[in-house]
């Protein structure tokens, strides 16, 4: 996540890292991709076990039909991280609701 993933936070940053910026359409494209990632990471088969799980929360600006947008409702991100029997610490899923104090999915 870059600033929201707003073009011109995008492109800005590009050009302080010495790159020649990005267009509109090049910052679609790799919203695009990343969507597509993590709907596979969501929807994979969670399999394994951990002995240890914390759930936590961030509030996140959304991007909502392709767009970024400041929601008048607070819009929580809960994240569930798991550590295996082998020690190494794992994101398990991602959802988001109304705050982290609701039940949802």
């Amino acid at each position: 996540c870059v600033h929201g993933v707003s073009t011109r936070a995008v492109d800005d940053l590009v050009r302080s890292m010495g790159g020649s910026g990005v267009s509109k359409r090049q910052v679609s494209r790799l919203c695009a991709e990343i969507d597509e990632r993590v709907q596979a990471f969501l929807s994979r088969p969670i399999e394994g076990r951990w002995p240890y799980l914390r759930l936590d929360a961030t509030y996140l600006k959304v991007r909502e039909g392709g767009r970024i947008v400041s929601l008048a409702v607070i819009v929580a991100v809960i994240v569930a991280v798991g550590v295996n029997t082998g020690g190494r610490r794992e994101v398990l899923g991602v959802a988001t609701g109304p705050s982290e104090a609701e039940t949802f999915r």
